[in-house]
Order: C-alpha cells, then structure tokens, then sequence
C-alpha cells in the first residue's frame, strides 16, 4: 500500500477512535450523573419543592456507617460507663439539688463583690481598647495599637463585645460600642472574613444585643440583616457547604474544596435566629442545607472527621477530634435542637449517635490521677487508625454541654428522673470538669496550656509532665493561654444545672490567675506565652473572646441572680445568648 494512503486511512482510524472516546466519556458522565440527580430528587430539604414554603424541613438522616469502621480494631472500642462509685456520688448530688439550700455546704464567698471584681477586669479591658483601638478588629495590647481584618473593619470586638456589656450593667461602655457600629461600620467594602468567625461574633453579638435591648433597637437588626446577607452568599455551592471564607462585596458563585466540620456546622444558631426575627426564611433554608448534607453523611459511630467536601457533601478528613475543627458540630447538633424548643428530633438523634460515639471510642483515664479525658482518633479511614492521648483547651466545652444535654439545661433539683444515658453523661461531664480544671491548677501559673497530652502508661516518664508524678504533659510549642473561655464555661454550665458550690470556686479561682498574671498595666489583659514559667510572658494580643465568653461566663458563674434562663435560651458558640422560639 502506498504510504500516503496509510497515513491517510490511518488519520481516519484515529479520528474514528477519538469520536468513540467522546462519545464513551460523556456516556459514563451521563451515569455517574443520575444516581446523583436520583439521589438529590430524594432529599428535597436541599431543594424544597415550589410549592412549598421554604421553611418546610424534609430530613434524610442515615445511619450508613463508613466502610472503613469495619477495619477497625476491636480494642479501640472502650464503651465508657459510668462506675457504681460515680453513679453513688452523682445520686447524693441529685438527692441535695433537690433538698435545697439547707442540703447544700454552707459558703463564706462574697459572690457579689467577686462578680464585681470581673466587672472591673470587663471595664479595664474595654478602657484600653477604646482608648488605643475603638472599632478595630484586632486589638494589641502591649504595643498600644488595633489592626482590621478588612481595609475599613467591620467591628469584629466591639460586635463581640456588647451583650457582655449590657448583661453586666456598663451602660456608658455599651453606648460607646454601640454608636461605633450604628454609625461607622458598612458591610458593603471590598475584602475577605472568615464566613465562621463572623457569623458567631459579629452577626452572633449584633443579634444577642438586638434581643437584649428588648428588640427596640431596630439599628442592630438592619446591620445584622444586611451582613447576613452578604455572608449568606457563601451557601450558594453545589452541596451548600460553604468556603471558610466570606467575600463582602461579590455576586459570583463561591468556591469550596475541603472545609472545616466544626466552622460548616456552627453558623446555624445565628441564621435560624436571623430567619426567625426578619421573616426571610431563606437565611434559614440555606443554613440547615448544611446539615441536611452532614446528616445524610456515612459516619464512623456519629464521630465525624474534621474535614468536609463541599464538591461530595462527604466527610473527607484523616482526624476525628472534638478539638479543633471538630468541636462545636456536636455542640450545634444539641444546641439547635433546643433552640426550636425540642421540635427537631432527628438533631438530637444525631447528638445522641455522637455522644455515643464519643464513650465507645474517645474517653480514656490516666493511670496516675485517674483523669478522664477526651482523645482523637487519627488515620481513621484505614486499618491503621491509632487513638492519640490529646486534648485540646477547646474539647473543654465537652463538660458543659454534656451536662446541657443530660437535663436539657434544667437544674437538678427541678428535672424528672434522669434515664440511665443522661446519668452516664451528667457522671462523664463532671468527670471532664475535674479533669480541665486540673489542666489549671496542676500548672505553676494555674492557668491551662492551649493542648495537653495525658499519660497511658504508668511506667511513661516525660520532661513535659506538670507535676513529678503527674499524668499531664505539655510540650514547650503548646504552653501557650490564649484566655480561653471553655472550661469557665463548662464550670458556670455544671453549677447551674448541679447546684455544685466547687464549680463556683474553681471559677474564682481560674479568674485569680488571669488577673494575677495576663493583666497589663494600662493595657487591660494579653496572652500569655508560656504557663509553665513564673511569671508567664504575655503576647501582644487579646482575643475578642476574652470579654465576649470568658468574662461573660464567669459573671453569670458569680451570680445569685443569673438573667439567662437555660431553658429560655442557649449560647452561641460565642457565647451570645439567643432566645428560643417556635417557627
């Protein structure tokens, strides 16, 4: 054959081919299409039918578990419960709630100039910020200065700060936060906020202090609906599980790869509440398509990873921990269930699945101080899974919702009889208590690290242990205290549903410390660098959570007469009380 009738028959082939190709590839396109089509026509919480208002709620909740469960080993499963000996002693606790005061150990605290005494630390804390930083963002207080987020701030601390303001009477302090962001704060300005961080802080306080104000204040409710709805714009994906980051200023489609579980699954509380005090039932459509994915998610025993596909709607990380990026899922899976006054089952279904969870494969006990801690589960998609004795300040929130869960926020000496799961959880909750108020007292400053470490072996011997024959270890890189608020919160929620004085005390403890060491002459309060060291050095930084949760927590804490009903309202992340409603 002559050559150039080979080349040219063999073009043809090739083209012949590459149609073939095409048309096999759009083939199994179109297959791997309509299981996906199929499956969203069966969930129309994601999309809800024309007719039907938006608010209508159609869930699919799977109880499908990861494949890779079945490889794990058999003695990674512990299945904690609570002991005879802790189920005695949290029964004479039950037995005194309910006797009253005259069961209850008589106490020499003044709580009232105590509360004062957090009052004070509020109002120095505020005085510096105003003074050097009013309306920033950020605010340093050693070098004297503050620092946006965006070019022109959207009033990140003043947000944060204004419910804690109010409860606490500083009416003056309040105003001065107040007119900042009534008359100098736009939303529509070109930058980039974490979508997580200002929906709990700034839409979170704009919404709280709306309600405070006795929901006359019709100025922070149109700032709260007009950054809502810029934030909202982040749902638009093709799952719904939004990007860790908000644009203020963009009508396009937003793009999401792998996002954090814990800051998918905490923006909720906000938008629900935003939903319910506007009537735009779309901020609320758009926030529980969020959870409508993680619900129909396959899940390792109600444990989920910490990271989530926005592509899949499938959990994708290697980690489960209830630290960072795990946390506050399980708390918003409790927290919106009471929010809508119980009328949401299947959240508190999925809440329940995780504290399972969570006593079958995450709690252990030292060998030493019998501390009961939460660890992690790492590599858990494999057969290699491997529990890690880690545990973050932030898995100190544990305690608290715990308790929250077991009597769904009544106290003790006002529940009905506790079936025998709440008793185990309210058993581990105290448990928990004890043991992050070890990670405080057991360090030199009484101030906890940001991680700790827990011995497994008692013959183990480490240069980072706290005390010589101590189980907690802190290495130098995590010896850091960033005044965080969980276990202070965990504490005020344990008193509250206990009636436990030692719950009271190790607060006022806790606040000792923080005044001894983070305050800063005319600077208000700084991290610290290092607990270990007398005295701690501190950091040019303060966290907005500092006023917004811990101090807010420890002035209820110190409180006879406490303002927020826990069964009238629940906490934000942010520790922003919002007020339960029915829809």
């Amino acid at each position: 054959m002559p050559v150039h009738k080979w080349a040219a028959r063999r073009r043809r082939w090739l083209v012949a081919l590459a149609v073939l190709a095409a048309l096999l590839f759009l083939y199994a396109g179109r297959r791997q299409q309509q299981p996906q089509q199929q499956q969203q026509q069966q969930r129309p919480a994601l999309a809800p039918d024309k007719e039907q208002p938006a608010a209508v709620r159609r869930r699919f909740r799977t109880l499908e578990q990861d494949p890779a469960l079945s490889q794990w080993p058999a003695d990674l499963s512990v299945d904690w419960q609570a002991s005879s000996a802790q189920l005695a002693e949290l029964d004479t606790i039950i037995q005194a709630a309910r006797c009253g005061p005259r069961c209850q150990p008589a106490s020499s605290a003044d709580w009232r100039h105590r509360q004062q005494q957090v009052v004070r630390a509020t109002q120095l804390a505020w005085a510096a910020y105003a003074r050097d930083a009013l309306g920033c963002d950020e605010y340093m207080p050693l070098s004297h200065r503050g620092r946006n987020f965006t070019h022109l701030g959207i009033g990140y601390l003043a947000a944060d700060a204004l419910d804690t303001l109010w409860l606490m009477g500083l009416r003056a302090e309040y105003a001065q936060a107040r007119g900042f962001l009534a008359h100098q704060v736009t939303f529509d300005q070109r930058g980039a906020v974490s979508l997580f961080e200002t929906t709990i802080r700034v839409l979170g306080g704009l919404l709280s202090a709306y309600h405070w104000s006795g929901e006359s204040d019709t100025r922070l409710l149109v700032l709260a609906d007009q950054l809502g709805a810029r934030l909202a714009r982040s749902f638009n994906t093709s799952t719904g599980i939004p990007p860790e980051t908000a644009i203020l200023r963009s009508d396009g489609i937003p793009f999401a790869g792998d996002c954090s579980t814990s800051e998918s699954a905490t923006l909720q509380l906000e938008f629900r509440y935003l939903a319910k005090l506007t009537g735009n039932l779309e901020y609320r459509r758009q926030a529980d398509r969020v959870i409508d994915v993680m619900l129909s998610a396959p899940k390792f025993a109600g444990l989920v990873p910490t990271r989530i596909s926005a592509t899949t709607g499938l959990f994708t990380g290697r980690d489960i921990s209830l630290g960072s990026r795990g946390d506050s899922y399980y708390e918003y899976m409790l927290k919106q269930w009471l929010q809508t006054r119980r009328s949401e089952p299947d959240l508190r279904s999925e809440y329940d699945a995780a504290m399972a969870g969570v006593k079958k494969y995450l709690v252990a006990t030292s060998p030493r101080q019998n501390l009961t801690y939460i660890g992690e589960l790492l590599r858990v998609a494999g057969e290699y899974v491997q529990f890690s004795a880690k545990m973050d300040h932030l898995v100190c929130f544990l305690a608290g919702n715990l308790a929250l869960g077991a009597t769904n926020g009544s106290a003790l000496a006002d529940a009905p009889p506790l079936a025998r799961r709440d008793l185990d959880d309210l058993a581990l909750a105290r448990e928990l208590g004890e043991t992050c108020a070890h990670m405080y007292f057991d360090t030199p400053s009484g101030l906890a690290p940001e991680i700790a470490y827990f011995r497994q072996d008692a013959r183990e011997s480490s240069d980072n242990q706290l005390l010589p024959d101590g189980d907690i270890m802190v290495p130098p890189a995590d010896r850091h205290y960033l005044l965080r608020p969980e276990t202070v919160e965990s504490f005020y929620l344990l008193w509250k549903i206990t009636g436990e004085p030692k719950w009271r005390e190790y607060g006022w403890r806790v606040f000792e410390a923080i005044d001894k060491w983070a305050r800063v002459d005319s600077s208000g309060y700084a991290s610290l660098d290092d607990v270990t060291q007398l005295p701690p050095p501190h950091r040019d930084s303060v966290e907005g959570f500092f006023v917004a949760e811990t101090l807010k927590y420890l002035y209820l804490l110190f409180s006879d007469h406490d303002p927020v009903s826990l069964s009238d309202y629940v906490f934000n992340t942010e520790a922003h009380p919002l007020p339960v409603f029915s829809w």
